[in-house]
């Protein structure tokens, strides 16, 4: 008792001989020195606690990738790819058992964004698997080119149109799944020069011999551009599985792998 009534009286004496600013000055200042060991405690208890975040997704150099699930569907699935996925630029994801998915449009650039994929991934690669509208052919001329030269597979079980079938054309195997649609139309190029009609068509020709020499390269009949040139750009020439393995641009088609004789004529929708 004597002690608390000592240490009232001496703050009641040192509040008297100091004016009210004073006083909240060292109000403050005491507030100030609460905080900060409020503040140091609480971070040296967060310091001790293990770290409760995501753990790494980086692999080991040789560890095979693990499979991912794309656009809600079955991990791996081929055929459920959306079509936001189809128009936005091609994307490429390594699969199991060797499956480099290609998924979109190909857009001028992309061949290099999948030479680079390769170069990074390609000791894992063995078939590469389209699922794509088409876009530039120039690009899909250089990817089915690379992909030849690489040895590898390619595979459709979606869709497959437009400038894709060069891509596909340039696998050592070539399969064709029973849901597949492969498909093209005539290419055409917009000129340098706004309204030069002549121009674009001079350009659309030269793609288009540059198909035909490519198609033969890869050991599949030219006939696959002859239904090109003929389709309109608008509509589609959809190949039917036997007519695949006939003008050899599958070596298989829904299960097949003989040509068969007399192929039924192709599908044009619009």
């Amino acid at each position: 008792m004597l002690a608390k009534t000592s240490i009232r009286a001496w703050l009641a004496a040192w509040l008297k001989d100091r004016p009210d600013d004073a006083v909240l000055r060292w109000v403050f200042a005491l507030l100030l020195v609460a905080t900060a060991a409020v503040i140091a405690l609480d971070y040296a208890e967060l310091a001790q606690r293990p770290s409760e975040g995501p753990e790494s997704t980086h692999e080991a150099p040789d560890a095979e990738p693990a499979v991912p699930t794309r656009h809600g569907g079955p991990a791996g699935d081929p055929t459920r790819i959306s079509e936001a996925a189809m128009r936005a630029k091609m994307s490429f994801d390594l699969l199991g058992n060797g499956r480099l998915m290609a998924v979109g449009t190909i857009e001028p650039g992309t061949a290099e964004r999948f030479a680079a994929e390769i170069a990074k991934r390609g000791s894992y690669v063995m078939t590469v698997v389209l699922h794509s509208p088409g876009g530039s052919v120039t690009d899909a001329l250089a990817m089915g080119r690379l992909i030849r030269r690489r040895g590898f597979a390619t595979e459709v079980e979606g869709t497959c149109a437009s400038s894709c079938p060069l891509v596909f054309a340039g696998g050592t195997e070539r399969r064709a799944g029973e849901r597949a649609m492969i498909g093209v139309h005539q290419v055409f190029a917009v000129s340098a020069v706004a309204g030069n009609a002549v121009a674009g068509m001079d350009s659309g020709q030269r793609i288009s011999a540059d198909c035909q020499k490519y198609l033969r390269e890869m050991g599949v009949d030219p006939g696959v551009w002859v239904h090109a040139m003929e389709t309109p750009k608008e509509q589609l020439y959809n190949f039917q599985p036997e007519e695949l393995l006939a003008l050899k641009l599958a070596t298989q088609s829904a299960g097949r792998s003989v040509p068969a004789q007399n192929a039924p004529q192709g599908r044009v929708r619009s």
